[in-house]
């Protein structure tokens, strides 16, 4: 696992320099750990590093980037940092500019530490977000850290920071906090694209990058142009993280964001050693190994296939890591110890995923192209046409579809047009509290912006970062990289307008005609789409008394976070249950073992076996 630990203080100041020096010592006492940089009032150490995968980038004596650092506008062969002198001025054009360099003419996962203009320290995350970077400042020292554990096992003489109820009830609510804000009081997250300045006891947030921005510069290709492009710019970031690894893992559902995947990566295409990599469990939706492997065999890359575990015991989601913010275990529940052990087995640390294509490429079953082709149009002579794909899309009529693109476009009002996930099992109390969504929310949707509707909620759902690290198999599990995420690709689809984006009236329409020609014709066109609906209620099944005893003996009944008597209700688990209800409940458990972890600070767990929850 690569991760950082970083101290920022004021040189001049006694106390905190003191205290500075003394925190440092339990990193440097440590073999673990190496200096990344060491100057007046900043220190930066790294633990993990790879010269080939995260390194840290000196700037001089002045700053340090940390990660995997790409330029702009070159080819995959010659495309990586380090910076030297061959580019000319390059460091200094980063330097003096506080980053925004680094953010324009560069892209990857990183994080970097340069000088602030107020003498201080500035602390910049790329705009993908995909390391993670979390602030909090104990005795006159900013703690600046990746991965909270090390904090926690390496900075012993800083508590441990306590738990905010506010922001967990938000979380309970809403599934994400979508904010700087965290669940523990006094730590946050620097955003993606975000500099945050620390200079005395203020830290200053300056953004160099916003999605909101780039979604209301739309683009003026043709379809055609579209295409070209847009295939270009996923088979050019693909390649240029391949070119990183020898060899790796893709998970290969066999949907269609995955197959663009391994398409850019097929033997002809790239030199890296790519295992594909199925899992599959019996159910209507989830098992889809027919289209991995046409997948694979049109790439000409090895395919293994495992099943999900079905007997998958929930103790196991109670042993996660202290992290700032409660994890969604889903995604993870039936593949995370197959990944490590795949990973182990052939010797692989990178688990590639086509993770992010359903809100970049747009799969979202609505009508929202025709208002937004109203919106930025108007009624046009390609305004029927793009309401009649928005039908499509949004299986409804056309002239349902019609009526609601005018409704929107005659209200103007965009407060009500960003959609929520929100959950049925919280206290109404939590629902209506919309002044602390806004606290916790993403802090560009805060007053909710100008745009069209389909293209805000597309930039709402590409705000927040994926976890990097495991909670759960941490140092064992492969790194998680998600190359349809990356900030060349991001931007270009921002900035496309929805109704190209689902060209033909097909979720991912335009995607499905740039890489027409490299997918096989089964996946290029199928409409239907993979999940886990059946495997997740199966494993809640066989956990019953287990997930009883977790949530309705819980700190979130117990605080009136939860509503009990709906609670009770919904692990009834009846035939005609929703899969949104399961996968709620899911979310609320992994909430609740994130508050036993830090409540027990380590030792026993409460609710550990289902013998104890049945109590």
């Amino acid at each position: 696992m690569f991760r950082f630990v970083g101290l920022a203080w004021d040189a001049e100041h006694a106390n905190g320099h003191a205290y500075a020096l003394r925190l440092a010592n339990g990193l440097e006492t440590s073999s673990q750990w190496q200096s990344a940089l060491d100057r007046p009032g900043l220190k930066v150490f790294v633990t993990g590093a790879h010269p080939a995968i995260n390194s840290a980038y000196r700037l001089s004596d002045a700053g340090v980037v940390l990660g995997r650092v790409f330029r702009r506008g070159t080819s995959s062969a010659t495309n990586a940092w380090p910076p030297d002198t061959s580019v000319d001025g390059e460091v200094d054009r980063i330097l003096s500019t506080g980053g925004r360099a680094l953010v324009e003419d560069h892209w990857g996962r990183y994080v970097g530490f340069l000088p602030s203009r107020s003498t201080g320290t500035r602390v910049l995350r790329d705009p993908s977000g995909a390391l993670p970077c979390f602030i909090r400042r104990h005795e006159g020292v900013w703690i600046i850290f990746s991965w909270l554990e090390d904090v926690l096992q390496y900075l012993p003489t800083v508590p441990s920071p306590p738990i905010s109820w506010d922001n967990v009830a938000a979380m309970a609510t809403y599934w994400e906090l979508g904010g700087r804000l965290t669940a523990l009081d006094g730590v946050t997250q620097v955003m993606p694209g975000e500099a945050v300045d620390l200079h005395g006891e203020t830290a200053r947030p300056t953004p160099l990058w916003s999605a909101v921005d780039i979604a209301g510069a739309a683009s003026m290709l043709d379809s055609k142009e579209a295409a070209l492009a847009l295939r270009e710019a996923v088979r050019q970031c693909t390649r240029s993280w391949a070119d990183t690894y020898d060899k790796l893992l893709l998970r290969l559902s066999g949907g269609v964001d995955s197959s663009i995947l391994l398409s850019c990566l097929s033997r002809d295409a790239c030199d890296a050693d790519v295992i594909c990599v199925n899992y599959h469990s019996p159910g209507s939706d989830s098992d889809e190994r027919a289209y991995a492997r046409l997948a694979a065999g049109k790439a000409d890359r090895r395919l293994v296939e495992r099943e999900r575990d079905a007997e998958f015991p929930l103790e196991r989601v109670l042993d996660v890591a202290r992290m700032p913010a409660p994890v969604h275990y889903l995604g993870r529940m039936g593949s995370t110890r197959m990944d490590a052990e795949l990973a182990a087995r052939f010797n692989v640390g990178a688990m590639f995923t086509g993770v992010g294509g359903d809100q970049l490429f747009f799969e979202l079953r609505r009508w929202w192209p025709a208002a937004d082709y109203l919106r930025v149009r108007g009624f046009d002579a390609g305004f029927l046409s793009a309401a009649m794909d928005a039908a499509r899309l949004g299986q409804l009529s056309v002239w349902q579809t019609i009526a609601l693109a005018v409704a929107n476009r005659a209200s103007r009002d965009p407060s009500n047009a960003i959609e929520r996930t929100r959950a049925t099992l919280v206290d109404t109390v939590h629902l209506n509290d919309l002044e602390h969504l806004a606290r916790t929310g993403h802090p560009t949707l805060f007053p909710t912006p100008d745009l069209p509707i389909g293209k805000l909620n597309q930039a709402r759902l590409l705000l927040s970062p994926l976890g990097y690290y495991d909670p759960f198999e941490r140092d064992a599990a492969p790194e998680q990289v998600s190359p349809l995420l990356s900030q060349p690709i991001v931007e270009f689809c921002l900035r496309l307008p929805t109704y190209l984006l689902t060209l033909g009236g097909r979720g991912r329409g335009l995607a499905r005609t740039a890489f027409e020609a490299d997918l096989p014709p089964e996946i290029a066109t199928r409409r239907s789409k993979g999940g886990i609906d059946d495997h997740i209620k199966k494993v809640l099944l066989q956990n019953l008394v287990l997930a009883r005893g977790i949530l309705l003996d819980g700190e979130l009944v117990r605080r009136r976070i939860l509503d009990r008597s709906k609670l009770e209700k919904a692990l009834s688990l009846g035939p005609t249950t929703s899969s949104s209800s399961v996968a709620e409940l899911h979310v609320l458990i992994g909430i609740e073992a994130w508050i036993l972890k830090h409540r027990s600070s380590g030792g026993p767990l409460p609710h550990a076996t289902a013998a104890d929850a049945a109590r």
